[in-house]
């Protein structure tokens, strides 16, 4: 049920980027990156509790592209979800 948060929120802050600027792609970038960072952060806590010992300076470059820290279809979600509907958004009021 969070991703439905996300994309909530992910839509009330392209919303207002695009209240503000009138470019709905830069409001759909701003949200989609915060939640993107957001889980790859959160992958790469999962990836150094798991396989680097504890310690970042064990992490390597693509340890949270590493899909054996991608478990859970939540995780997917948390991310997809606000970039498909900011992306669908934008493309739909680009249009008009």
């Amino acid at each position: 049920m969070m991703y439905f948060e996300h994309m909530l929120l992910a839509l009330a802050v392209q919303a207002a980027v695009g209240l503000l600027t009138r470019n709905w792609w830069a409001g759909a970038a701003l949200a989609s990156a915060y939640f993107i960072g957001r889980e790859v952060a959160q992958a790469e806590y999962r990836w150094i509790e798991l396989y680097g010992h504890g310690l970042r300076a064990n992490m390597p470059w693509w340890g949270p592209f590493d899909l054996r820290v991608w478990t859970k279809l939540d995780q997917w979600l948390d991310w997809i979800g606000p970039v498909l509907a900011t992306c669908g958004t934008a493309r739909f009021m680009s249009r008009n």
